[in-house]
Parts: C-alpha cells; structure tokens; sequence
C-alpha cells in the first residue's frame, strides 16, 4: 500500500502530461502530493524530514514552473532532490557521525553498524548516479523524452533496491550473530 501511495503522485503527472500538457501535469503532481501526504500523516500521524522535504521541493518547483510557465523547473527538480538527500546522508554521517539510514529504519531492520555504513554510502552513491542522469536528460532531451524517462527509469530504484534486499537479506533471520557475519563480508 505505502509502495503504491509513493509512486501515485509520479504516476497521476505523467498520465495527466500524456493527456494534457505539462503544467496541468504539474497542478495534478502538486495535488497529488499534498493528498499523499495526508495520507501518510493520517497512517502515520507523522511526516518524516525527507516527506517534508519532498512536499516543499514539489510545491516550490511547482509553483515556479506554473507562474514563470517553464517547464525546465519541474525537470531539474529531482536532480535538486537526489543531490539534496545525498548531501543530507553525508553530512549526517560524517561531520555528525549520524546515520540517516539507521535513524529512519534502525527500528525495523536489525543490522550491523557496518553494514548501515555501506547501505548509507550506496544510498549516496545512488543519490548522485540519479542527479546526473536526470540532470542529463533534462539538459539534452525534450519534455517527452524525459517524461517516458521518468516513465522507464524506474527500472533504476527498483534495481537498486532489489540489491539492496539482496545483501542485508544474509544479516535478517540467521542464526549467526550480525557482528560474525559482518565480520565476513571482509573476506569478500
């Protein structure tokens, strides 16, 4: 369901870009957003930073593509979001000695400090790879071509997150203690 409510707002913009034109996409993904977050607060009774953070970046860059009628802001809005969140990761982690990724999921997922280390690393990694091909494809293609990017590049996160399960799946549900396995991933 929280799968589903993460892509609506993506979903309803192209649908409504295929239909319409891009600044009524737009209207729609602002719309679209603010009731996600509704819901999500209604579920959760809370919005995480990155929900708020999200929220204000679609209604700031929203709101500059509908009053300047420019569609290049809501392009490059999600290289600004991707550059943001890896900044976020590794000024929390470094300067701060705090792990994003364990604050937001440390309660779900029981895994070794190492191991949260890497996770956060690939999330910056990853963060930075989606900048630049967004930034790429908003620079050098048309607004159709990035609209079926937007469409075909989920392939990226789903990828990316199937690794992800991947590896912490050997940390979930075994036996071994996390610390002698996360041990083991040295020799490998």
């Amino acid at each position: 369901m929280k799968t589903l409510l993460d892509f609506l707002p993506i979903l309803l913009f192209v649908g409504a870009y295929k239909l319409t034109t891009i600044y009524i996409a737009t209207g729609v993904l602002m719309g679209a957003t603010v009731v996600q977050m509704a819901v999500t607060y209604a579920i959760d009774k809370r919005l995480t930073t990155m929900h708020k953070i999200t929220l204000g970046m679609v209604l700031g860059f929203g709101a500059l593509t509908l009053i300047l009628q420019d569609e290049t802001f809501i392009k490059w809005k999600p290289t600004v979001l991707y550059i943001a969140m890896a900044l976020a990761m590794g000024i929390a982690m470094w300067p701060m000695k705090k792990n994003y990724l364990k604050l937001m999921l440390g309660s779900q997922l029981e895994l070794p400090d190492a191991v949260w280390m890497r996770l956060n690393v690939a999330w910056m990694l990853y963060c930075f790879f989606m900048a630049a091909v967004n930034g790429y494809v908003a620079a050098y293609y048309t607004t159709d071509q990035w609209i079926n990017f937007k469409i075909w590049g989920y392939v990226f996160p789903l990828v990316f997150m199937g690794g992800q399960g991947w590896y912490i799946s050997r940390y979930l549900g075994s036996d071994t203690p996390a610390t002698e396995v996360a041990e083991s991933d040295k020799t490998v």
